[in-house]
């Protein structure tokens, strides 16, 4: 028997041993069309590539596969590919905590090894399911396979990116880490050609391919800590810096990641940075956090509170002046 015949027999026989928890070396044999003897000697190939296959002896014994100190490679069916891809494509998304990253990464060795007709598959079911969430910004999987594998491969990836003035314009990068924010995906990447970190909105990309030019890694930033700082900072024409009178987690729960970023301080204080393109729109959006705080800058954040103070007591019916709680650094 040829070397191909024995492997395609011994897959065969993992494949039986994944379906059901126990079988006797007869149905075994049956189920192969192979003799006993035969299937022992598979059992022991499989033990040598280092499945757990474990032997129980007695009436109602035979072989089943056990755990073992690692997870060994696993054959699925085609409707069970399909499952696992669908499932993998939800919890990339987020809807399962602390479990994106590691489907992403799954997602991208599915999707390498999947047959284009169970692709298509995952498409459909995925394009006919909504997810019950706030407006989100729509990612296609095939671009963040695309992004996933560059990142683990370490090669570069050339895409066309929109700018705010709607006009695109191709990028080369050297991809990082992907990070999502629960509302948008971004790529924290090397900028080829201006030489620096940046951050890139995936909604933005498009034609997104990767190259066959590894490159070496660098020493970067944070991935979480630069993304966060980028996006709510860099975008907005005034950065506030305030001093809050809260545990740093209790504004973090109150705070967005995309929206904020909180900063430890003294005991019982901490600084909350924000951005925004007005500074009454910041002051009422501040306001709501209903803690003490100081402005510590800008300074012009100061008169956007009185303003809004004033407008809060005529509409309260009161007096106009503010009433004191927020107060200057």
């Amino acid at each position: 028997m040829t070397v191909e015949a024995t492997t395609e027999r011994v897959l065969r026989l993992l494949a039986l041993l994944q379906r059901r928890r126990s079988w006797t070396a007869a149905d075994l044999a049956a189920e192969l069309g192979v003799t006993d003897r035969c299937v022992r000697r598979d059992v022991q190939r499989l033990r040598t590539l280092g499945y757990p296959v474990q032997a129980v002896s007695g009436v109602g014994g035979g072989y089943q596969l056990g755990a073992g100190t690692r997870l060994p490679p696993l054959l699925l069916d085609d409707e069970e590919a399909i499952a696992t891809a669908v499932s993998l494509r939800l919890a990339s998304g987020g809807t399962i905590a602390g479990a994106g990253e590691a489907a992403l990464r799954a997602l991208a060795k599915l999707d390498q090894v999947m047959p284009s007709r169970l692709r298509a598959e995952v498409r459909a079911v995925h394009g006919a399911t909504e997810t019950l969430m706030g407006p989100v910004a729509e990612i296609g999987a095939e671009l963040l396979v695309t992004l996933a594998r560059a990142c683990r491969d370490a090669v570069r990836v050339r895409f066309t990116y929109a700018g705010r003035d709607g006009g695109g314009r191709e990028r080369t990068v050297e991809p990082v880490r992907m990070v999502t924010t629960g509302r948008r995906w971004y790529l924290m990447a090397w900028d080829v050609d201006r030489d620096d970190w940046r951050t890139f909105r995936l909604d933005r990309m498009g034609a997104a391919v990767a190259t066959t030019w590894r490159f070496r890694a660098r020493e970067h930033p944070d991935p979480v800590a630069y993304v966060q700082r980028s996006v709510t900072e860099a975008p907005y024409r005034y950065l506030a810096r305030v001093r809050v009178h809260a545990q740093p987690d209790r504004v973090r729960a109150l705070v967005p990641p995309q929206v904020g970023r909180v900063e430890d301080d003294r005991d019982g204080w901490c600084v909350l940075v924000v951005g925004g393109e007005s500074l009454d729109w910041l002051a009422a959006h501040l306001a709501r956090l209903d803690h003490e705080m100081e402005v510590l800058e800008p300074p012009e954040l100061r008169e956007a509170f009185g303003r809004l103070a004033r407008r809060l007591a005529v509409l309260a019916g009161g007096p106009s002046e503010p009433s004191g709680q927020w107060r200057s650094a």
